[in-house]
């Protein structure tokens, strides 16, 4: 049985579905972390990353097969172990945030990442490797509360100058990881269930979609534009969950 939502909620939900999966396809995730923050202003904000969660699995299928042979695997494997730790983390901390603390704490996370979009140009200088370890473990905490993994993720990956491909090849696939880890927690936290499946499993043609435009468009609209517009959502947004979670 499908969630009893309001029209309104679901139109939230079948597009921020898209947007994920337009991200997804063509713009190394840019705008997926919008995903559950806007969810979280017509749905409870863990009842949106649940709902969420069996989606991504689908879009990182697609989004893998698209990019498959461009991904840099040495910096895939290099994030792997901080990004268990950091699911293992939020795992054991989800509990002791109730609804308005999870609403304030992505509202904090969205203008965090308006602001990190913002000064991105200024931290294209190369760093080490050792970096990937703290990046991975923010990706894999981040990305269990909101998947919300783009800003500690990118903070280590664009420094690292991968070619533009090479880039959302090896970011398609960190993620598609880092998803099948949560999975497992999801299931026992009971973030995922049989109604959340059911709604998952409708939008899964949205996701579908989304990901295909994203392949599509991702050759066609500038990545200039497509950031600032970024920049903008995640702001608003954040904006709104923060005088929601603390109104």
């Amino acid at each position: 049985m499908l969630p009893d939502y309001s029209w309104l909620a679901w139109s939230v939900i079948f597009f921020s579905t898209y947007l994920t999966g337009v991200s997804k396809g063509g713009f190394a995730g840019g705008f997926g972390t919008l995903s559950v923050p806007l969810m979280a202003l017509a749905i409870g904000p863990i009842e949106a990353a649940g709902l969420l969660l069996p989606l991504l699995l689908v879009m990182d299928a697609f989004t893998v097969k698209a990019w498959w042979g461009h991904h840099d695997m040495a910096e895939v494997r290099r994030l792997v172990p901080g990004m268990a730790i950091g699911v293992v983390i939020g795992t054991l901390t989800i509990g002791s945030l109730n609804e308005d603390g999870v609403r304030l704490l992505l509202g904090l996370m969205s203008l965090v990442f308006a602001l990190y979009m913002l000064v991105r140009p200024a931290v294209s200088r190369p760093i080490s490797s050792a970096w990937a370890l703290p990046s991975g473990i923010g990706c894999g905490f981040t990305s269990f509360l909101a998947h919300a993994w783009a800003p500690p993720l990118n903070l280590y990956l664009i420094p690292r100058r991968l070619s533009k491909e090479a880039f959302i090849a090896t970011i398609a696939i960190a993620f598609a990881v880092v998803n099948l880890m949560k999975l497992g927690p999801y299931l026992w936290l009971g973030e995922i269930n049989f109604t959340s499946a059911w709604a998952s499993l409708v939008l899964v043609p949205v996701a579908w979609f989304g990901v295909r435009s994203g392949i599509w468009l991702q050759h066609r609209v500038s990545e200039v534009l497509f950031y600032r517009l970024v920049i903008l959502a995640m702001a608003v947004v954040g904006v709104q969950l923060i005088a929601k979670a603390l109104g």
